[in-house]
């Protein structure tokens, strides 16, 4: 055999044994432990023992003897020849015998990688008895016996971290059990130990609230949402101005939007923390509740008018509310913010993005990335050259797009320029562009075949769209959200039976899937036709995503089709006030003309047409109506 093809073994061995060195400085240099290493055998060569007594001086400050070296040596080896098993035992004694933390740790990495899980838990369990006083060690054990399922096992370790912990830092490990403990695929007995460890602490007011909020998190975890709301209301009442019950209610108000009061009791408390209105508004933005997340932005920004990121999500809300001047507005003020000197004090400074500037040519790694242009600022460059797109002004949206030079947005940009063509006519030449996108993985090739389809989508070319999906999902045959796309586009060509049956198998492949049930139910009751069949999958999107302001629009109209107008128009009131999109509006002004209240219905109409004027299903409602506004 040539010395070419034992190169890339001899490289392996060569970084083994660097990696070996590095292991062996870090523990010469590591700082001494508690209790003194065992002497080393004697089998070690005897100069080892016979030094100057200048060496003997610097041996006694440093773990580090001639037989540990040949030992953590031997055990990388033995690690880079496949013997994980020999090099586990071989590095775990080397741990015992010096106490070393960083050893323990590689001992226990070692195990973990080979998927030895009984000999990882082994391990941390050598380590607590050597160091007992170790939060790493305890941690380590901790996390193990989560992966491992080994539940019963569990309560000594983590009620011993959370003494071990610092007093100032305990509530914090308190509040992270339910996330320590995530692994374990036993929600109900997560929550059991979790109630079993906080139990002691409850007792104590310093705790009380983290040790509620715990106990909370895991309850919700296994299911139980009224439990989890009883232990957040209770802690919010022992502490209004404390976050954590108010997080908790945040991830409480899908399944119980009663929950919303304690996180708004809580932002009107005396010393509530800005950072919970930002994740509140997160919150609300997620579902779908455009408006009240815009509010909260607003909130924010009036007591922090300097605080960058902020404005970027307003931005791109209020361009989806289609308010172009004041999204626009937004995205600026943010681009100015992270171009100016940043402020590096302050609790928000590490959430403000670094300086967008242009790119760099230099060869040094650290200075392009320093002069790679931020992502948020990408972001906001990219919904600038949307919103002039919209408006049609497309050179104002090629200069925003001209900004941006990052390979990874690249697909972005150039669907953007291709939706800009094909607004104008160019159609052949949008598609082009976008098929001589590069193409590096499947998911390039996924995308471009995404693109090219919403790029048709946009200018109502559906037949193309369809053939272009249909392509996509002969190479993608159990891609749902591909299937899905091609049951939309089936709808606007007035294939019914094939959106149906597409939307049905998007519900077998994942039955978890809100907008297919909702997009099944909806075009029921559309059409009028299966309205208790449509029904029962609108209420089944509902509780897949609860609050979702376009499945209650949904659920208000086949209200409506069923002939409940009370109960449609409070539904159809409750969506729009969360979304005020225009096609809900259309509904909505539907239902109270149905019911008599013409001038109201009006008035619901005129806003919504103000909002978005070239709506379909408002202009389709307004002319059949013989609406006049």
């Amino acid at each position: 055999m040539s010395n070419s093809h034992r190169r890339p073994n001899a490289l392996h061995a060569a970084t083994q044994v660097c990696l070996a060195a590095l292991l062996i400085c870090a523990v010469s240099t590591a700082p001494a432990q508690t209790g003194s290493p065992q002497t080393a055998p004697s089998s070690a060569p005897s100069s080892a023992a016979s030094n100057t007594s200048t060496n003997d001086a610097t041996d006694a400050n440093s773990s580090l003897d001639a037989p540990l070296f040949y030992q953590l040596l031997i055990g990388e080896i033995e690690l880079s020849t496949g013997q994980a098993s020999n090099a586990f035992e071989i590095l775990l004694d080397a741990a015992r015998r010096t106490r070393d933390e960083l050893l323990f740790r590689r001992a226990v990495d070692i195990a973990l990688q080979a998927r030895a899980g009984e000999q990882a838990l082994s391990a941390s369990r050598v380590w607590r008895s050597a160091l007992p006083a170790s939060l790493d060690a305890t941690r380590a054990q901790v996390q193990i016996l989560s992966a491992l399922n080994r539940l019963g096992d569990a309560a000594e370790p983590l009620a011993k971290l959370i003494q071990l912990t610092p007093a100032a830092e305990r509530a914090g490990v308190l509040s992270a059990l339910p996330r320590a403990l995530q692994q374990a695929p036993d929600r109900k007995r997560v929550a059991a130990l979790i109630d079993e460890v906080v139990l002691p602490w409850l007792s104590d007011k310093t705790m009380a609230v983290a040790a509620q909020v715990a106990s909370g998190r895991g309850w919700l975890g296994a299911g139980e949402s009224d439990r989890a709301l009883t232990l957040a209301r209770v802690a919010h009442r022992s502490e209004p101005a404390a976050p954590g019950p108010a997080l908790l209610a945040m991830e409480l108000m899908a399944q119980q939007p009663e929950a919303e009061n304690i996180v708004t009791s809580h932002l009107r408390a005396a010393g509530a923390e800005p950072q919970v209105r930002l994740i509140y508004a997160r919150t609300l933005a997620s579902a779908q509740r455009l408006a009240d997340a815009v509010v909260q932005l607003e909130a924010v920004l009036q007591s922090k008018p300097d605080l960058a990121p902020p404005y970027l999500t307003l931005g791109a809300l209020q361009l989806e509310l289609r308010h172009f001047t004041l999204g626009e507005a937004a995205l600026k003020r943010y681009l100015d913010l992270i171009q100016a000197p940043k402020d590096s004090s302050g609790p928000y400074a590490e959430a403000t993005p670094r300086p967008a500037v242009s790119g760099s040519t230099d060869n040094n790694d650290d200075e392009e990335a320093n002069e790679r242009p931020d992502q948020g600022a990408i972001e906001a460059w990219l919904l600038l050259a949307r919103s002039a797109e919209q408006r049609g002004e497309f050179a104002q949206a090629e200069a925003w797009l001209a900004r941006i030079d990052d390979p990874k947005r690249a697909l972005e940009v150039q669907t953007r320029r291709a939706t800009m063509l094909a607004r104008r006519g160019q159609v052949a030449q949008a598609r082009e562009l976008l098929r001589n996108s590069p193409e590096r993985s499947v998911d390039d090739a996924r995308a471009k075949l995404l693109a090219e389809a919403s790029v048709l989508r946009e200018v109502k070319q559906w037949s193309d769209a369809y053939a272009v999906l249909g392509q996509a999902v002969e190479r993608f045959s159990d891609d749902s959200d591909l299937i899905y796309e091609q049951a939309m586009v089936a709808e606007k060509l007035n294939r019914l039976d094939d959106a149906e049956s597409l939307l049905r198998k998007v519900i077998t492949l994942k039955p978890d899937n809100a907008h297919a049930h909702n997009a099944l139910g909806y075009s029921l009751a559309e059409r009028n036709v299966r309205l208790p069949e449509a029904l029962q999958l609108i209420e089944r999107a509902l509780q897949l995503a609860p609050g979702d302001p376009f499945i209650t629009d949904s659920l208000g109209w086949v209200q409506f089709r069923l002939g409940r107008l009370a109960d449609a128009a409070k539904t159809l009131r409750q969506a729009y006030a969360a979304r005020p999109d225009a096609e809900i509006g259309a509904h909505l002004g539907e239902v109270l003309w149905a019911a008599g209240q013409k001038d109201e219905a009006r008035r619901v109409w005129r806003e919504a047409r103000s909002r978005d004027d070239s709506n379909e299903a408002l202009r389709e409602t307004l002319s059949r109506l013989k609406a006049d506004l």
